[in-house]
Parts: structure tokens; C-alpha cells; sequence
């Protein structure tokens, strides 16, 4: 059987056979609801609880985890027991998922800016290795931006009822960015109501609200943080590397996650970075025309599948059987 690769988020788990040329095919949320008997309730009822196995970028819960793999590799990839295949598992900002996300739009060097749910991830890496001392996480992502978009949506439309999931439909579809801060401030006066009718038959109106998503990455005190915006994170992370690899890992800049597909985002990055006091300015890569759309959703993934075609076949990898013999060590003497 092919190998496998898996890319567990705090939101979604990414899953299939490696295909370096195609979207993952498996695609799902990572909570899980565990049902749980409850012996307060009259006949012992069954209760539900929904459980979280990643929380910003770290398995929290490894006996969630295990029955999350194992519904993907059983129920849905085709494994059987005892008749198991090869899988690459990503990890998030120390381990190489920022090396993966290279190597999807084929750079073994640059720096890799990851907007997940629950983090952001800025990670300079130098001929496939992670420069761990420069590297930066965030603790904030999409999943706070979808928070603040549903505050400054009920300030204007008070009387409508918006769960998570409406919120997040409004985020992807409306949430863009202004050319500038400058622009950001004058939107207030020009910016065009539009009214959306909610699957409920509620409607609600949009207006400025649809801008403050993108801008709370450029100015984090949007957010109440005490921070710099994104791009300075990125100049002061390279400022920590060596010198001379500065144009290397600046002119390589790689944005990752769904939030870094928003409208006008690119742009507004290019744009700040082009203003920046950083000497180099950065520079945003560009996936290869054979790559498929929405990269920066998938590219850990796709990044994944390109090393799964490469390291099991130079029998790279640490089987279950050497684990049992060696333990945790083997990893050290076998994949460094």
C-alpha cells in the first residue's frame, strides 16, 4: 500500500494516499464527540462531550488522537490490522512541518509564515533544517480572528443569532484586506453595506466588519495584544539567523493556512514587507503553475507527500518493529 500522510490541525485533519500533484482527498474536522454515561441522569443516559485532540498546533489529547488515526486509517484509508502500511505524521513548528510547506513550491530554504486556527508559526529554515532559536510562534489564529469577526458582527446586528459555524461561512466568504492602514481607517465612511441571508432566514448586514479580520494581523491591538503585526514578526525572526543567509530565507517567504487565502491579504503582506526596515525586503514565493489551487490551505500536506515519495523508499523511516526492539531512541539513530 502507498504511504500515508496526515496533517492534524486544531481545526481540520488533513489525510490520503501521498500524491504530490493533489489536494489531500480526506479533509475533516479534528473535535470528536465522545459519548459518555452519565449516572446522574435517570437510566444511566448517554451524554455527549466533544473532545479537542489539537489545541494551537499540539496534541493535547493522545487517546483522542488514537481513535481520531484510527477511524482515518481504518474506516476511511483502508488499512487492516495487522496489514498496516508506511505514514508520515506532520508535527507543527519544531518538528519539520515548516520544511514541508517548502517543500511544496520546491525550496529547501526560506522562511515559512503558518496561520493556523489556534497559532501562527514563523519558522526560517536553512537547507532543510528549522532554525529552532529564530524561530517565533503567536499565540493567536483563525480561530480568534472568527471571535472578533463575530464580536463586530452582534455590535451591528444585535439582534441576530450567530453560532460558530454561521461565523466562520461569513469569515471565509466576506473577510478581506485594505491596501493599507491608512485605507483601513477611511473604510468607516465608504464602505458599502451588503445583507446576507443566514441558512435560518436571518439576515444581517456587513459592512466594515469584513475588513477587521485581516487588520488584526497588521495591528494585533485590535485584539487587545501588546504586539507587533505579522510582517515585523517575520524581519525580526530572519534578524535572529546568520547574515549571510538573510536574502536566502526573506526572498523565500512562504504564507501557510487557510486564513493567508483570504482576499487581498497577499497583497497587503507584499505591500508592508516592501515597507519594512528590513535592508532585504521580504518576498513572497509563488507555487508552481503545477501545483493546484488553495496551496497555502494544503501545503504542509502536499509537502509531506513529496518526502513520503522520497524517504520510504531510501528506507528512511523507523518501522514498528525497530521501535519495539530500540524504543524512542531509534529515532536519533536512524532519521538524524
Amino acid at each position: 500500500m502507498e504511504a500515508v500522510v496526515v496533517d492534524a490541525g486544531s481545526k481540520l485533519l488533513k489525510a490520503g494516499i501521498a500524491a504530490p500533484d493533489q489536494l489531500p482527498p480526506l479533509v475533516m474536522p479534528s473535535k470528536m464527540k465522545l459519548e459518555v454515561e452519565d449516572q446522574q441522569l435517570a437510566d444511566g443516559a448517554v451524554v455527549e462531550e466533544v473532545v479537542q485532540p489539537v489545541v494551537r498546533g499540539f496534541v493535547k489529547d493522545w487517546d483522542a488522537m488514537e481513535d481520531l488515526l484510527n477511524y482515518v486509517l481504518y474506516r476511511n484509508i483502508g488499512w487492516e490490522i495487522g496489514d498496516e502500511g508506511q505514514i508520515l505524521f506532520t508535527e507543527p513548528l519544531f518538528t519539520p512541518k515548516a520544511v514541508l510547506s517548502l517543500y511544496a513550491v520546491g525550496r529547501i530554504s526560506g522562511c515559512t509564515v503558518d496561520i493556523g486556527h489556534g497559532k501562527i508559526d514563523i519558522a526560517p529554515v536553512c537547507e532543510g533544517a528549522v532554525q529552532h532559536v529564530a524561530s517565533k510562534r503567536l499565540e493567536i489564529g483563525g480561530g480568534d480572528l472568527t471571535n472578533l469577526f463575530a464580536q463586530e458582527l452582534k455590535k451591528s446586528n444585535p439582534s441576530v443569532n450567530l453560532d460558530t459555524s454561521d461565523v466562520e461561512r461569513l469569515k471565509e466568504q466576506y473577510a478581506c484586506c485594505t491596501e493599507d492602514q491608512l485605507a483601513f481607517e477611511d473604510i468607516e465612511s465608504s464602505c458599502q453595506p451588503e445583507r446576507h441571508t443566514l441558512p435560518d432566514g436571518q439576515v444581517i448586514t456587513i459592512e466594515k466588519e469584513r475588513y477587521i479580520v485581516g487588520e488584526a494581523l497588521f495591528q494585533p491591538s485590535i485584539l487587545g495584544l501588546e504586539d507587533y503585526g505579522i510582517v515585523h514578526q517575520l524581519v525580526t525572526s530572519v534578524s535572529n539567523v546568520s547574515s549571510e543567509y538573510h536574502r536566502q530565507l526573506l526572498e523565500n517567504t512562504m504564507l501557510c493556512g487557510a486564513t493567508a487565502s483570504m482576499t487581498g491579504f497577499e497583497d497587503r503582506f507584499q505591500r508592508e514587507a516592501n515597507l519594512s526596515a528590513s535592508a532585504i525586503c521580504p518576498s513572497l514565493v509563488k507555487p508552481p503553475e503545477y501545483m493546484p489551487e488553495n496551496l497555502a490551505r494544503y501545503s504542509a500536506w502536499m509537502g509531506g507527500a513529496i518526502l513520503a515519495k522520497v524517504v520510504f523508499p531510501q528506507n528512511q523511516h523507523v518501522t514498528k518493529g525497530e521501535y519495539d526492539e530500540t524504543g524512542p531512541s531509534i529515532v536519533h539513530k536512524k532519521c538524524f
